[in-house]
């Protein structure tokens, strides 16, 4: 799968050539974000900061990396944004500094708790969400849009065909099978309607976590219980107590030791909405064949 994210990455190149010669007749810019808010600039903003590392990712794909001046503190893709000034997370954005870095513009999600006090003091801000695949090919539009850059929806296109090539290596005995996947011990799962949901199920699984509860939403742990799920995705740092949870012992997923653990490095590209999502579902892909190619009832856990 390594070749398709290259593929994404690459495509940023002939993206930021059409955004050069796009510069020089470069035409005021108007979007809608997805708070409702219109942002208008009278060019594209050779200034931005970005406090989401999707929304880094996304930027850098698009082939304006170089445009970035700070990005949040969990951005760490691709290796030069790490040189950027950090400014904290959803919590503790450092406020003064993202002022005095002098933005165009600042990309953030919803949840951020700054947007409102960055725009009160007259910073112009982008807001923008993805839960799903149709919001990252929205957002992929809308940053596009901003950027002044040409056909950003090629990205997306990569994207699609490397979740697409991940699903065709699916083993068929392995389609099928119910699946939890856990974002958090609290526990917070990935439910049917997030990109991570819809991803498991172009894989050909079936999420126990149905769309009815939302994208991510917080579970009882006795529901995951009574689903008793086939296969379950967890990241290494909470795969160790699973066992010793209240129930879980029984669980068919351990009882069978059709896990898969994914290490930090992983599990982190898989809860980003963007770029990656192809090489995410290539790793997910890559463990299901691990399960289907080993005994069915004794087997040690596959390590993706």
């Amino acid at each position: 799968m390594k070749k398709n994210i290259h593929a994404v990455f690459a495509t940023a190149t002939l993206v930021m050539l059409a955004a050069l010669c796009a510069g020089a007749t470069a035409a005021p810019i108007k979007i809608v974000d997805d708070a409702g808010h219109t942002l208008q600039l009278s060019e594209p903003p050779r200034r931005i900061i970005t406090l989401l590392p999707s929304l880094t990712e996304t930027v850098c794909a698009l082939g304006a990396c170089d445009r970035l001046v700070g990005v949040d503190r969990y951005s760490n893709y691709p290796e030069s944004v790490n040189k950027l000034p950090k400014l904290g997370g959803l919590d503790d954005t450092q406020i003064e500094t993202v002022v005095a870095l002098r933005p165009d513009v600042v990309i953030v999600a919803p949840s951020s708790r700054v947007q409102d006090r960055l725009a009160s003091l007259g910073l112009k801000v982008l807001v923008l969400e993805t839960r799903s695949q149709e919001d990252v090919r929205r957002v992929l539009g809308k940053i596009g849009e901003l950027l002044a850059v040409a056909e950003p929806q090629k990205v997306w296109l990569n994207i699609d065909a490397a979740i697409t090539q991940a699903a065709a290596s699916v083993p068929p005995e392995i389609k099928g099978m119910s699946v939890y996947y856990e974002v958090d011990s609290a526990p917070f799962a990935a439910g049917e309607s997030s990109f991570i949901g819809e991803t498991l199920t172009r894989l050909g699984l079936k999420n126990i976590v149905g769309k009815e509860l939302g994208p991510f939403p917080k579970l009882n742990p006795e529901f995951i219980v009574r689903a008793d799920p086939q296969i379950i995705m967890v990241a290494q740092r909470s795969a160790v107590n699973l066992p010793s949870r209240p129930g879980w012992a029984g669980i068919r997923a351990l009882r069978e030791q059709r896990l898969c653990v994914f290490p930090k490095e992983e599990s982190e590209v898989m809860g980003r909405p963007g770029p990656r999502m192809g090489e995410a579902a290539g790793w997910m892909a890559r463990c299901l064949r691990r399960l289907a190619a080993e005994p069915s009832k004794t087997k040690a856990v596959a390590k993706p």
